[in-house]
């Protein structure tokens, strides 16, 4: 495990203010020192609109490798990204997160045999589960697609306190200084952050922009993209490799 890896897994299961806060500046520091290599990369934060959708044969492709029930899914899952973009956010947020949140939980271990893998939403159905990351993924890179804007959302990483473990969810913003509506697979409702107090932020990002978080409800302290994130990059890699197989 990377450094940067462990401080934010000891975040995730700190309980004592004191030593979240700690644990956090040192995450800050450790953000900042990988900020010229990340950048340096040149690997792309998001895909263009449009690119997200699979084609026919890719469907096709998914059914002779997976069988017929994950090319459905994979089906079901364009009709909604080729649904009405002109619908209130509401109803699109409810819509995502029903559709991901039927599918079931699988750890990475069981699943993909790691310790930490962040699939594509394509990966995540065609295989038929994901986990906390792969819930939250789908769902943002999805209402992307369906013309939400990406600074309303905000994949954010929390310890779940019931669980006493991390956990991620995906934040919606109305407005800048709007309490989030936090969409879990853990809660089938879709419900604002200030009812959430079981759930404890780290840090958040988009396609765009990191930030270390004090409070679910609140922005947190922007610093830097969200290229720094290695998972977040190398999910990005699949996306666009998988658009040219």
């Amino acid at each position: 495990m990377s450094e940067l890896a462990a401080v934010i897994a000891s975040i995730a299961s700190a309980n004592k203010k004191s030593v979240i806060s700690s644990l956090r500046q040192r995450l800050s520091r450790l953000l900042s020192r990988s900020a010229l290599l990340a950048f340096a990369l040149g690997i792309p934060a998001a895909i263009d609109a449009g690119d997200l959708p699979p084609s026919d044969a890719e469907i096709a492709s998914v059914g002779r490798k997976y069988g017929a029930p994950a090319a459905i899914r994979v089906q079901q899952w364009r009709a909604i990204m080729a649904s009405d973009k002109g619908t209130d956010d509401a109803r699109k947020l409810d819509l995502v997160n029903r559709f991901f949140n039927a599918l079931p939980f699988v750890s990475d271990a069981e699943h993909w045999g790691k310790t930490d893998y962040w699939a594509t939403p394509l990966e995540f159905l065609q295989s038929n589960g994901g986990d906390c990351e792969d819930f939250a993924i789908a769902k943002y890179l999805t209402l992307r697609e369906l013309g939400v804007p990406i600074e309303r959302l905000r994949i954010t990483y929390v310890n779940a306190i019931a669980l006493n473990q991390a956990h991620m969810v995906l934040a919606y913003y109305a407005t800048p200084d709007a309490v989030p509506l936090v969409l879990d697979n853990l809660q089938p409702a879709i419900l604002p952050a200030s009812r959430r107090s079981d759930l404890v932020p780290v840090y958040s990002f988009n396609g765009d922009s990191l930030w270390l978080a004090r409070e679910l409800a609140g922005r947190g302290r922007l610093v830097g993209g969200a290229g720094r994130i290695n998972l977040w990059r190398g999910l990005m890699e699949r996306l666009q490799q998988e658009k040219q197989d």
